[in-house]
């Protein structure tokens, strides 16, 4: 597969198969952490003005609404003890990651993928309609009873979370808490790099690390950690790719030319790609 720069062939590329499967601007507020202030009415990725260079629009066949795959993200309130300048939220890399990687899904595969984008809380009924659901900085998410129990039906009728942008021993141990509360009977595991999701439609040989593009490599020598859970008859139902940052690969891949081509080519989209293929397929 080719990929295009954005910047310099105008985000041009033939389409490959892969898969064979079927804006509001507005005045935003920043604070730590790479968030940033989204109206309460904003739904889609697309209200939210872009903070790095874009990304366009496209369009794809009329009368398949229902078959369209979205990047769904989820809103989320931050714990209290999260403070809230430090340590990411659940706007951290919108809107342009959840938009880049739709585009690099519509461009390089063949499915059909909603350019706008959508921004739900786990309570939403209109939630089960969405089958992949991306969680950034998921150490500070804090969920009410029925969020917790929306979020269990979801992943257990079928429903897939996708956590980025998580770090260190702390983090994880939130995660791990979280996650406790909405599936207890499931115990992560380290997805080994031998699974066929790894072969699904780029072969990713390693676990590598994205860094945050300002940053560099937060912490040098990390292990990198890809941990899932699987429900009983073992499908996958989350995955949470700690110590990286491959949301920003998505978010920032057209600021920088040696960014986009060691970390957003190599190892943010091919992992992507290949984890959205594996959940759709099995």
């Amino acid at each position: 597969m080719s990929w295009s720069r954005r910047r310099s062939l105008g985000w041009a590329g033939a389409l490959v198969g892969g898969l064979a499967l079927a804006g509001v601007v507005w005045g935003q507020g920043y604070f730590g952490g790479g968030q940033v202030d989204v109206p309460p009415n904003a739904t889609t990725a697309r209200d939210v003005e872009s903070r790095s260079t874009g990304t366009p629009m496209w369009e794809y066949p009329a009368g398949f609404e229902p078959d369209v795959f979205t990047v769904a993200r989820l809103r989320y309130d931050r714990g209290g003890s999260q403070p809230r300048t430090r340590g990411g939220g659940w706007t951290t890399d919108l809107p342009d990651a959840d938009l880049n990687l739709s585009y690099r899904l519509q461009q390089m595969t063949s499915l059909s993928v909603s350019p706008l984008g959508r921004l739900i809380r786990a309570s939403d009924p209109e939630l089960i309609k969405y089958p992949f659901l991306l969680v950034t900085a998921p150490h500070a998410m804090s969920l009410s009873e029925a969020e917790i129990l929306a979020l269990r039906s979801y992943l257990e009728n079928g429903g897939f979370i996708l956590t980025t942008d998580s770090w260190g021993e702390q983090q994880w141990l939130a995660v791990e808490r979280s996650f406790r509360e909405i599936l207890p009977d499931r115990q992560f595991e380290e997805l080994p790099i031998e699974h066929p999701l790894y072969r699904s439609v780029f072969n990713v040989t390693e676990k590598a690390q994205v860094p945050n593009i300002r940053m560099g490599l937060k912490q040098p020598g990390t292990q990198i950690q890809h941990r899932v859970l699987f429900d009983a008859k073992g499908r996958l139902m989350a995955m949470v790719l700690h110590n990286s940052d491959d949301s920003d690969g998505w978010e920032r891949e057209g600021e920088d030319g040696e960014y986009f081509r060691l970390y957003s080519e190599k190892i943010a989209y091919p992992l992507a790609i290949n984890i959205v293929f594996y959940v759709l397929t099995h």
